[in-house]
């Protein structure tokens, strides 16, 4: 019987997991719900178990953690990401930050270990795409406008949670908030999104519309589970959690032109392994555990409801919508979910937490699982209660502010402006970001691989100079499209702010010293941020300064090479950004 152990285990998971589905659709409570308190049930903590062998349940539980973070990057997509806002980012960033600070606070009030509170506060600051997403589509709400923005807020958070993953794992294997194993590890995130995503979107949509291209369906699911799975060995390979790579693998293939194809063909997964992951997590339950801690998780389930929902709302209100607006979408984040659960069992697979912080994460997350569809049903009453209970100059403040972000929204020509605004600052920082990857890839080879250039007989000034000028001359392409976005830039600037009834004679001049003076100060501040991120790499003073003399050399000499290089290249990502899923694609 030890050979079909796991089928064994499996299948009596899948079984419950079915079984669970059929009551509580019929009880009208959310599936998920159901899926953790099964897992519970038939766990090794209860009386007559049905599961008890721990590396069968790990198993099942990174199973089901690969595809379902698969699933939810294949609908976060980098193109969500771009249209989310300035203004919506600002607010999940305010948000997150809150909470973690919170739950922290929390931990400390209880007496926890500073470590056991860093991990709480991260637990409840990420909301539940999952249930978020079901909540609304349950409600037939996915269309209205708050829910657009409870959308946003999430697609923010799944890359805060990225960022949060990384620095927790640097914090975790440090044993303290320490800066040097911190930036080695966003050094190493950095050299796997620029591997990840820059090469991923210019080579894996376009290999997922060629396999698109056969019209079998079997053939694009295999590929695309292909990606998920390496993705996931190669963040394991790098030090990160498979969640990461399956989440960034899905990202990259969901701005193929075949996402739509391929999300109809995933999406029975997606369900399936949604409820191997949650049932897994009610396997890891001790209910006496849960019994000893209901108090603490009670009161951080509260926490969880108030802080987000108040923390959303005002954020959503101060960024320019209506209270009734940013209430619901207050209301919609209330939550914690998947990617909090992930965190958990970082901690707890590092041991850096008490054994008792995953089961009060559980707690807390069916506790605002439970009650996500009732807030959600009750929140016009909330509204309107809400507005019958605050004070007339209060709600007049409120409207007239709102009326004012109004005027101030750009219009006819001031509208062209701004967006042409925003397109150079996207561009820059997007050329700035690429520029700083390189130089942190070097920085990541010379403190990983010294022992080959040692074998080549390459001392440490020579390797220093090598991998700087490799990264230098490498970042000519960027460094040009950047010299000549800040000076369209300082151009737009000049000519707006510069006026002739002010300036008089010497309009023209002024314009073209602006003009001139913002792309240098780009590059030197460009320069200076460089210079911080490739200290570890960065050679003798005298062959520094004549490497940089003859990247500006070849820079004036093969300009327009470059130019058109990055114009390719900026072309091709632009193409796979800009690419729709075609509705009609279903064939198969």
């Amino acid at each position: 019987m030890h050979e079909i152990g796991f089928i064994r285990d499996l299948a009596v998971v899948m079984i419950v997991a079915g079984a669970t589905t059929i009551l509580f659709q019929r009880l009208r409570q959310p599936v998920l719900l159901g899926y953790i308190l099964a897992g519970v049930l038939i766990g090794p903590h209860t009386p007559g178990m049905l599961v008890d062998d721990p590396r069968a349940i790990d198993d099942i539980s990174n199973l089901g953690v690969v595809l379902l973070m698969f699933t939810l990057g294949l609908e976060f997509s980098v193109r969500k990401l771009r249209d989310v806002g300035i203004g919506v980012l600002a607010v999940a960033v305010g948000e997150v930050g809150l909470m973690l600070w919170v739950g922290y606070g929390i931990g400390g009030l209880f007496g926890w270990t500073g470590m056991d509170a860093l991990f709480l506060g991260a637990i409840i600051s990420l909301s539940s795409t999952m249930v978020a997403t079901r909540t609304l589509s349950e409600g037939g709400q996915r269309h209205r406008p708050f829910a657009q923005l409870v959308v946003g807020l999430l697609v923010a958070e799944d890359m805060l949670a990225i960022v949060m993953l990384t620095l927790l794992t640097a914090v975790a294997i440090g044993g303290s908030v320490q800066a040097e194993t911190a930036f080695t590890l966003i050094g190493h995130l950095g050299l796997f999104i620029v591997v990840g995503m820059i090469l991923g979107l210019l080579l894996l949509p376009r290999l997922v519309d060629y396999v698109a291209g056969f019209g079998r369906d079997e053939t694009l699911l295999v590929s695309v589970l292909g990606i998920c799975f390496g993705a996931s060995l190669f963040a394991a390979w790098m030090g990160f959690s498979v969640a990461l790579g399956a989440f960034l693998a899905g990202a990259v293939v969901a701005e193929s032109r075949s996402v739509v194809r391929v999300l109809r063909l995933v999406e029975p997964l997606r369900d399936m392994f949604a409820a191997l992951f949650f049932v897994a997590i009610g396997l890891k339950i001790d209910p006496s555990m849960l019994l000893q801690y209901a108090l603490p998780a009670l009161l951080i389930a509260v926490v969880v409801i108030a802080g987000k929902t108040l923390a959303c709302s005002l954020g959503i209100f101060v960024v320019g919508h209506d209270a009734r607006t940013a209430l619901r979408s207050g209301l919609g984040m209330a939550q914690i979910g998947e990617f909090s659960f992930v965190i958990a069992t970082l901690g707890l697979s590092l041991g850096v937490i008490s054994d008792f912080i995953y089961p009060i994460a559980v707690a807390v997350s069916v506790l605002c699982m439970a009650a996500s569809p009732y807030l959600n049903r009750s929140a016009d009453t909330l509204a309107n209660g809400l507005r019958r209970l605050t004070p007339r100059p209060m709600r007049l403040l409120a409207t007239s502010y709102s009326g004012w972000l109004e005027n101030l929204k750009p219009v006819s020509e001031n509208a062209a402006i701004a967006a042409i605004f925003r397109r150079l600052l996207w561009h820059i920082a997007i050329n700035v970001l690429l520029v700083v990857a390189l130089f942190i890839i070097g920085a990541y080879i010379n403190g990983h691989s010294w022992s080959w250039f040692s074998m080549l007989g390459i001392d440490r000034d020579l390797r220093h100079t090598l991998i700087w000028a490799c990264a230098l001359f490498l970042s000519l392409p960027m460094l040009i499209a950047i010299y000549r976005k800040a000076e369209a830039l300082g151009m737009l600037l000049a000519e707006i702010g510069i006026r002739e009834r002010f300036a008089g004679a010497y309009t023209q001049a002024i314009r073209n010293v602006l003009a001139r003076i913002i792309p240098l100060a780009t590059l030197l501040a460009l320069a200076l941020l460089v210079s911080a991120l490739g200290s570890t790499i960065l050679p003798p003073r005298g062959i520094a300064m004549s490497l940089v003399v003859l990247g500006t050399v070849l820079a004036v000499v093969l300009w327009r090479s470059l130019v058109k290089m990055h114009a390719r290249l900026q072309a091709a990502l632009k193409e796979t950004l800009d690419k729709p899923g075609l509705p009609g694609d279903g064939s198969g």
